[in-house]
């Protein structure tokens, strides 16, 4: 990985985990524990498609750990990894299935396998099966936040493309 690539992906990782760290403070407006919009994996989903798959697993890894550590809450790292990483794989898989498009459909897969990812900690944790009963509460959430996500993804992409049509536009030699 050369080093201008390196810095773009620590910039990236950084403004994950601010977001991250901005967003556990605001208070949610659904009063359900757990839920969030999880608006750090707008990142992670416009890495995944501008970068690649190795590149946006470091970003969220990377994201993961540093939040951790700095949230100061050592025991959401169980639930943090489970669910980071099936929802990154899901996204993989339905990000390579849609080649690209459909960036909200990707990111909705990947926000209710998030939430299945700590239901299966929370088991692992209570050693109990009935945090069960509140996947029907986390797969409506996980479509609502999502689809937002996505959507943010999306329009963060055309964003990005106009900028660079108008700077590529500016740049060119007559």
């Amino acid at each position: 990985m050369n080093t201008k690539k390196m810095v773009i992906l620590a910039l990236f990782t950084t403004t994950a985990l601010t977001i991250y760290l901005l967003e556990s403070v605001i208070p949610m407006v659904v009063p359900v524990p757990g839920i969030k919009l999880g608006l750090s994996n707008i990142i992670t989903l416009y890495v995944m498609i501008k970068y690649g798959n190795k590149d946006a697993f470091l970003v969220l890894i990377t994201k993961i750990l540093l939040t951790s550590i700095f949230g100061g809450q050592m025991m959401s790292l169980l639930y943090s990894l489970l669910g980071g990483c099936l929802c990154f794989l899901a996204m993989g898989i339905m990000n390579k299935l849609l080649q690209n498009r459909y960036i909200y459909i990707t990111s909705v897969i990947g926000a209710i396998f998030h939430n299945i990812g700590q239901l299966i900690a929370a088991m692992l944790v209570l050693q109990s099966v009935s945090v069960l009963a509140y996947f029907y509460i986390l797969l409506v959430s996980g479509v609502v936040t999502g689809l937002f996500t996505g959507l943010c993804t999306h329009f963060l992409i055309v964003q990005f493309r106009k900028i660079k049509s108008k700077h590529d536009k500016n740049n060119q030699i007559p």
